[in-house]
């Protein structure tokens, strides 16, 4: 008798390009509009959220169908690095700039350390910033420029770890990564073994509307 084994699927990993004023949540008392109306749909799955953006922040959210991919990219120990564009109502000084890269921005749960920390230039009274960071604490980067008196006009997360918002995915609309590209993911995430391609950026099958 030979036992064979079939070959197990692949997870699905999809991309979405999230706007503001939806929450990352599957029901919401307020009724307000929810990302998981915009995926699609599955059959005997379901698509879970890696990480969340809050009601005002738009730009990159990733879903799976593994919940061992979601907890390891989730989980504070693996460290994911977080980027973001960041609109402030002022400008930073450099004395502000070099002690949020050197020493961090104390808040009231702990320190926050921004990675890259770079000015993006702006008119008037508004400003752009490139930030980077490896934690995903609760409205982490908007309370960091708040406690420097720079609130937050618009946030939108434009990479997370090996993945990069598409500049052709549009606001509203979901790409899928083709196979090649979930099992880099997976590699990166330390689930499969890997190899030098894990650190490329992955590729992305056609973009479909929400």
């Amino acid at each position: 008798r030979l036992q064979v084994q079939a070959e197990q699927a692949l997870p699905r990993v999809l991309l979405y390009h999230k706007q503001e004023g939806e929450i990352v949540r599957r029901d919401d008392p307020n009724e307000r509009a929810s990302v998981f109306g915009a995926l699609p749909k599955l059959k005997g799955q379901k698509w879970i959220a890696i990480g969340r953006l809050d009601f005002n922040t738009s730009g990159l959210l990733i879903f799976t169908t593994s919940g061992e991919l979601a907890n390891r990219l989730m989980h504070p120990r693996f460290e994911v690095e977080r980027e973001y564009a960041v609109r402030v109502q002022g400008t930073m000084t450099e004395t502000q700039m070099d002690q949020a890269l050197k020493h961090g921005i104390e808040l009231e749960d702990g320190l926050v350390k921004f990675e890259i920390l770079e000015d993006q230039g702006g008119e008037g009274f508004n400003h752009w910033y490139r930030v980077m960071l490896k934690e995903g604490r609760n409205r982490v980067v908007r309370r960091a420029f708040e406690t420097l008196g720079l609130p937050v006009s618009r946030l939108m997360r434009v990479r997370f770890g090996i993945i990069s918002l598409p500049p052709r995915l549009k606001r509203g609309m979901t790409a899928e990564l083709d196979e090649k590209a979930v099992a880099q993911v997976l590699d990166w995430a330390g689930i499969t073994a890997g190899g030098d391609e894990a650190q490329q950026e992955p590729e992305l099958q056609q973009d479909s509307p929400a």
